[in-house]
């Protein structure tokens, strides 16, 4: 597929196939100009990327912060940092809502993060979720993929949160969390309530895959041809979309984590999203990558072959029956991540403190 006339590489990839991209960012600026220029029709929110926001356009919240300090007297760091992940994934959306009425909610969402610290409990995810997908109409929660996750994906689905499942690496996790959006959606549809307009997705952490992988072979002196640790994430996004597409689930799959530009260019082509920070997208569209329907071509055999023999961690990924639903929170990844986003949070929560707090010592 040649790309056409003037348009960027991404743009035309969302012209000609069915492949959508989602901008993995809500900075203002970024978003908007992924949406002018490449074709973005959503984009994300959590305390990793608000953190980032900040930084990029400072000019923007810095007076909004004491203000919200301000506002709420006896609110804590905690609950500020909250509000004001609140408050930019509501800006955020209100760009994309355009193409949320265009697209009758099957794009055009802002994707906002669950507390990653309530992973254990599902009661409190749903609340969390519910409440978030009231601040907008185009809102699509985050929830990560453990034990008690799977149990609040398929309850908040039920309520008609349309749902992003994250900190998902692996095929068993994939199916988990289908499955448990298929519960919800019917047991809607039994009660006679609309779905129509709902839009989940599930998303892989295709490079966190690769990443683990090449750490466990550092720690345990494992000899691999280092392209395998490239097609870790993909091979498992394939076989998941075939999956996907074999029983007709009604949601699509996400690629997310980008290491390199096979976490886009191998998956064009499916019915599917891609989610690369800006910096990325600038990367694809200076490349000389082309627009090709790869998604359904098989990874080399030799690389699956010594990816299942040198490594369990990718055989657990690789197998529908790698690891059980009790098992998720133990994985390597899966801690890995919750680690670092749960540390975002605290991380949010002291920029706070220091309106809350400042220090007038030094």
């Amino acid at each position: 597929m040649p790309n056409h006339g003037n348009m960027t590489v991404l743009k035309t990839m969302t012209q000609i196939t069915p492949t959508r991209l989602w901008n993995d960012s809500c900075a203002i600026q970024e978003l908007s100009t992924s949406i002018d220029q490449n074709g973005a029709v959503g984009a994300t929110c959590n305390p990793v990327i608000v953190l980032s926001v900040l930084k990029k356009e400072w000019i923007l919240w810095k007076d909004r912060i004491p203000a919200l300090v301000k506002e709420s007297p006896c609110a804590g760091e905690d609950e500020l940092a909250w509000k004001l992940v609140e408050e930019i994934s509501i800006k955020a959306a209100e760009i994309l809502k355009p193409i949320f009425d265009k697209e009758n909610g099957r794009n055009g969402r802002l994707s906002i993060q669950t507390d990653p610290r309530l992973f254990r409990n599902p009661k409190a995810i749903v609340e969390q979720a519910e409440h978030f997908s009231r601040l907008a109409p185009n809102m699509i929660v985050k929830i990560p993929v453990t034990q008690a996750g799977i149990k609040a994906i398929e309850e908040a689905t039920y309520h008609g949160v349309s749902i992003n499942a994250t900190v998902s690496f692996t095929l068993p996790q994939a199916i988990a969390v289908a499955e448990a959006v298929e519960r919800g959606l019917r047991a809607r549809e039994e009660e006679g309530k609309d779905v129509s307009t709902m839009g989940p997705v599930c998303t892989l952490m295709v490079g966190r895959l690769d990443d683990w992988l090449r750490t466990f072979a550092e720690k345990e002196n494992i000899i691999a041809n280092p392209n395998v640790f490239n097609w870790a994430g993909v091979a498992v996004f394939k076989k998941a979309y075939k999956i996907y597409r074999e029983r007709g689930y009604r949601l699509r799959l996400l690629s997310a984590a980008f290491r390199n530009h096979l976490h886009w260019s191998e998956l064009v082509g499916g019915d599917v999203v891609i989610s690369p920070p800006f910096e990325w997208q600038k990367r694809f569209n200076g490349s000389d990558v082309t627009v090709d329907n790869r998604i359904n071509k098989p990874v080399d055999q030799a690389i699956l072959d010594e990816l299942e023999n040198k490594f369990k961690d990718f055989h657990i990924a690789y197998d529908e029956k790698g690891m059980s639903a009790e098992e998720f929170d133990s994985y390597a990844p899966t801690r890995i991540t919750l680690r670092q986003f749960s540390k975002a949070v605290e991380d949010l929560g002291a920029l706070v403190r220091d309106f809350i707090l400042p220090n007038t010592d030094i």
